[in-house]
């Protein structure tokens, strides 16, 4: 008896050893075993901007969209030609849902010992700046049920965006100064009260977005908003200032590497005919043609893109393409163009022809222009001057050129605003047409099939060219 007593202890001591190296085992070295909210917060913020400005869901497709860049050389994603398993077509759904979303569902499920009120407020707040990304990109998504099931249904656009006005309110509720502070952020440095106003301004930004759709609850969140409540000069802005290589702007990055994109020549011209002096800032000199700024035509083919010529094209200006370059996610000229259209769809009793005005001084002053005579040119000419009867022409083609480099809302509101009317290059492969939206990646079809079907049979077919719930006309 007592020799079996014996052989079970030592069985017994055998196993938890072999536990305790199988545990070892399956610890992944490279996972945060311990995730602390200040370093998940750091990095949502600077992966969540090299998303945003990076070279897939801006560079290599949205900025292309709206013709702010054009490719040189390889000219596929410029006419339009992807593949459900294309990098510009999932690289922001994989990165939105596998790391920023999970990271912010993270802090969010932390006790109130680990991650105080405001870490979840600003976490809520960036989780529903990337759920906004996704669903302005690809329409219907999954939300609701994202992180507590592995096959999560999509939910129509229109919840959607209701539901991250619900989240936001909630994120708003949270923030407060009295309850904490909050460490790892690169973007306000733990000011609350700026956290607030971003929130706010996405609230803003959204509830434009279902205007054309949701009169009444656009009006009533609008409504309920006051300028204080908002970003409220260029030093509040949302953006990540980045330091120098290898923690650069992706855009610098992308030309650390490769000399493929240059200015579009659509925005060139409008630069030009507006004597806009935001060209030199947008654009560099080509260098055999130190002259004329020269933007290079969108959707050609290879051998017509190559003829343009690399040194006779602008490139981006060298403000962005400085490896400290912000990465601004939402500006303070956005916020002003968004009361403007307010003012003007009778929201608020603000006087819309000012807030637009003050608007693009607030961009050109964001690029440095600060001289007042330029800026009153600027605003007096016939072509600039608000136009009441137009309001989104005019909102539209002025936001456009203020959003230059940040293609993911540049494409949105080109799409809400239809301004400006842009026209596919001539080798553009979408019969006339550019894309409206982008595609499920085929990876859905699956490992969430049926979610992605309700979604498709709902929406309309997953293509390209296929309009979105916000995008009305």
């Amino acid at each position: 008896m007592t020799k079996d007593i014996t052989l079970l202890l030592f069985a017994a001591s055998l196993l938890g050893s072999c536990s305790d190296q199988l545990n070892e085992i399956n610890q992944n070295p490279n996972a945060t075993e311990n995730p602390q909210p200040a370093y998940l917060l750091t990095g949502v913020q600077k992966q969540g901007s090299d998303l945003y400005w990076g070279i897939n869901s801006s560079i290599g497709s949205t900025l292309l969209f709206v013709q702010h860049w054009a490719e040189i050389q390889y000219t596929t994603a410029d006419r339009y030609d992807f593949s459900n398993s294309s990098e510009e077509i999932t690289h922001l759904w994989n990165t939105g849902y596998a790391t920023l979303i999970t990271d912010l569902n993270t802090i969010l499920d932390f006790p109130d010992e680990t991650a105080n009120p405001n870490y979840k407020g600003a976490a809520l707040t960036l989780r529903s700046w990337v759920f906004l990304l996704l669903t302005d990109a690809y329409g219907d998504i999954p939300y609701k049920e994202v992180g507590k099931s592995l096959i999560p249904a999509y939910d129509a656009q229109k919840d959607v965006y209701t539901g991250l006005l619900s989240d936001l309110s909630q994120a708003v509720g949270l923030l407060d100064a009295s309850k904490g502070i909050i460490e790892g952020d690169l973007v306000y440095k733990g000011d609350i009260s700026k956290w607030e106003k971003f929130a706010n301004s996405l609230k803003l930004r959204i509830a434009l977005r279902i205007a054309d759709r949701e009169d009444a609850l656009a009006k009533q969140t609008i409504s309920a908003l006051s300028p204080a409540d908002l970003i409220g000069s260029n030093d509040e802005a949302f953006q990540l200032v980045y330091t120098s290589s290898p923690q650069h702007n992706p855009q610098a990055a992308a030309f650390d590497t490769r000399d493929d994109y240059r200015i579009s020549k659509t925005l060139v011209d409008k630069l030009k005919v507006l004597s806009d002096p935001r060209l030199p800032i947008y654009a560099q000199l080509p260098s055999d043609n130190v002259t004329d700024y020269t933007g290079a035509g969108n959707g050609l083919s290879n051998a017509d893109a190559v003829a343009q010529g690399l040194a006779k094209t602008s490139k981006p200006g060298a403000y962005f393409l400085s490896p400290n370059a912000p990465a601004v996610i939402y500006s303070y000229a956005e916020v002003l163009f968004n009361l403007a259209e307010a003012a003007a769809r009778g929201y608020i009793t603000g006087d819309a022809e000012s807030y637009y005005k003050q608007a693009i001084t607030a961009s050109l002053r964001q690029f440095g222009i600060t001289d007042a005579t330029a800026i009153d040119e600027y605003l007096a000419q016939p072509a600039v001057q608000y136009n009441a009867e137009s309001y989104k022409q005019s909102i539209g083609e002025q936001k456009w050129i203020a959003f230059f480099g940040q293609g993911l809302d540049a494409f949105a509101e080109w799409r809400r605003l239809d301004y400006p009317q842009l026209t596919p290059g001539p080798a553009a492969v979408l019969d006339g047409k550019i894309p409206l939206r982008l595609f499920y990646p085929g990876t859905e079809q699956s490992l969430n099939r049926v979610s992605r079907s309700a979604a498709v049979a709902r929406q309309g077919e997953d293509l390209l060219t296929t309009k979105l719930w916000f995008d009305v006309n």
